[in-house]
């Protein structure tokens, strides 16, 4: 559940940078009051660490991760 959870956020996190990339908007900011609002340098900081985890679904076994789906 804590993978799923992590990986909703880098891919929300990915549809943050997209919109900055093509159209010079960041959602985050616009949402909750600017880039140096404590609210969305939080959620900055929580989709970084969920990224960071992510990582380590690059380096574990197949069967080890068809195991815990269930």
């Amino acid at each position: 559940m804590f993978d799923r959870i992590c990986l909703l956020l880098v891919i929300l996190g990915s549809l943050n940078w997209g919109s900055i990339g093509l159209f010079q908007f960041d959602i985050i900011a616009w949402m909750f009051g600017g880039m140096d609002s404590i609210v969305s340098r939080i959620l900055y900081t929580v989709v970084a660490l969920a990224g960071v985890w992510c990582i380590s679904l690059l380096f574990r076994d197949r069967e080890h991760i068809v195991d815990h789906a269930d």
